[in-house]
């Protein structure tokens, strides 16, 4: 454990973007790990993030996004470091998660009246770790310059100017129009959040640098703030996304001899957990949300239902699309079909739902099992071990794994179909994991609460014969390239 060396708070370096997905989240996590390879006591914070993909913590979930950054930081992850998480449920609703439970005043609660409430608290966790830390790195939400959400910012020049913070400013140059994001950003912005403003980033730059001038230069005449790195575009750097789905240009190499395909619904959370996917020998991730996408599939192809936050709007948006009947197709001629706490739900015979969490639904059929959802949420780390498994997840049997869970459903065996002799086999202990044990695939279709099952090395290990990079490769990795592409000095001269 790293000692802290300064006496007074830690310095704070922030990064924010002229837009959400300009490369604020790696940026953050490879300056996490650059200036904790410095022998300097680093914590991440991101005081509101809005995303489907979250990790368990001491003390609850955070954003995945904070998660890995404390990893990247040497860090232990905990709610502080991301302590306002929202989580869409549907496109004008979010759940609220508050210093890692979920609070149900704030979610009834306006966009704009939560900020009140919630800002002694946010400024309250950014305190108490620049007390314990010699840096923090802090990442900003969208883009600083949404004048409209300035009068109740809690995430972007609130934060920077609480903290003193150091900013740095990136923009994706691949979407074009990145001169005038980053002008039009720094002017929308008054006189004292500016002078905090201390370097631009190009990011995603594909091309000959040349050919930039004298573009930063006349950028530099405008604002007085230099243009400190220009980062090339890198499709495979190993860190998971922190939203959206990855695309087919990050398919690793070699002849394609399985593809993986998941499906891609509105609501699809924790979808970073297939990042080891990508690094598999032979493996095509294919996200999926229509029918003829799943055409060309073999029996070895296999099909994910991965989680959601809302499982009967997600599952009503699969027959929507008629992609029911093409996972059951698939299933009936053997294919494998793996559920993951959301989707393990969806392939139940209903969802039922007596307190109003998630709603009523009839499942898919391809599990003997019913699930209700309750009105306290299972947040928890959790070690167990398989049991015997059947099929194309036979090789799993026996094996001691790791992950989380999240998730407000609890899910048994439907009693009816039990007595008629349709029965689930239960494959993890405290029903995490079931097992179709009839049917023409005999044992294919397989439903599991256990997130992170793909990031466990001896799962790659035992499906797919396969090594993957560790977590702390990729974040050495990361610290590199901006070694390389930061201008030389800047990076500690933010700490000054």
């Amino acid at each position: 454990m790293q000692s802290k060396q300064n006496k007074g708070p830690a310095r704070c370096v922030m990064v924010l973007g002229t837009t959400s997905g300009a490369g604020k989240s790696w940026v953050t996590t490879a300056l996490c790990r650059w200036y904790a390879r410095q022998g300097l006591k680093v914590a991440p914070f991101k005081a509101q993030n809005m995303s489907n993909n979250a990790r368990v913590v001491e003390g609850g979930e955070i954003g995945s996004a904070q998660y890995f950054q404390a990893l990247a930081a040497r860090a232990v992850p905990e709610v502080r470091m991301n302590p306002l998480l929202l989580k869409p449920e549907r496109d004008t609703h979010s759940q609220v998660v508050l210093l890692g439970r979920v609070d149900a005043g704030l979610t009834a609660m306006p966009w704009r009246g939560r900020s009140a409430r919630v800002w002694p608290l946010v400024a309250q966790a950014l305190d108490a770790l620049r007390a314990e830390n010699d840096v923090v790195v802090i990442e900003g939400a969208g883009s600083p310059a949404e004048i409209n959400l300035a009068d109740s910012d809690i995430v972007n020049m609130r934060v920077a100017e609480h903290a003193g913070a150091r900013c740095l400013l990136v923009t994706d140059i691949d979407r074009g129009g990145a001169f005038a994001h980053l002008y039009g950003t720094w002017a929308l912005l008054p006189p004292a959040q500016r002078a905090l403003i201390h370097g631009f980033v190009l990011n995603k730059f594909r091309g000959d640098a040349a050919l930039l001038a004298p573009g930063p230069q006349q950028l530099e005449q405008l604002t007085g703030v230099p243009t400190v790195a220009t980062l090339p575009m890198w499709w495979r750097h190993g860190l998971p996304e922190e939203d959206g789905v990855f695309d087919d240009r990050t398919v690793a190499a070699g002849r394609v001899q399985r593809t993986v395909a998941v499906l891609a619904y509105p609501r699809i959370s924790n979808l970073d957990e297939f990042q080891p996917l990508k690094n598999v020998p032979g493996l095509r991730l294919a996200w999926v949300r229509a029918p003829a996408q799943l055409a060309a599939l073999t029996a070895s192809d296999w099909i994910v239902l991965p989680g959601s936050k809302q499982t009967s709007a997600d599952l009503a948006w699969l027959r929507e699309q008629g992609l029911d009947a093409a996972v059951a197709a698939h299933a009936a001629a053997g294919g494998a079909v793996l559920g993951i706490c959301g989707g393990l739900q969806m392939l139940g015979e209903a969802l039922v739902d007596p307190h109003g969490i998630d709603g009523n639904a009839p499942g898919l059929g391809l599990l003997p099992l019913v699930t209700q959802f309750a009105q306290d949420k299972t947040v928890r780390a959790t070690a167990t071990r398989f049991g015997r498994l059947q099929g194309p997840w036979q090789a799993l049997s026996g094996l001691a794994v790791q992950g989380y869970e999240i998730h407000h459903g609890q899910t048994a065996p439907h009693p009816a179909l039990a007595a008629a002799g349709q029965r689930a086999e239960a494959v993890l202990p405290g029903d995490l994991g079931w097992q179709a044990s009839h049917g023409a695939g005999q044992g294919n279709v397989l439903g599991l609460y256990l997130h992170g099952l793909f990031e466990d090395a001896g799962v790659l290990r035992a499906l797919f014969g396969a090594e993957s990079q560790t977590l702390d490769a990729v974040f050495d990795g990361l610290a590199d390239f901006l070694d390389q592409h930061v201008a030389a000095g800047v990076l500690r001269k933010l700490l000054h």
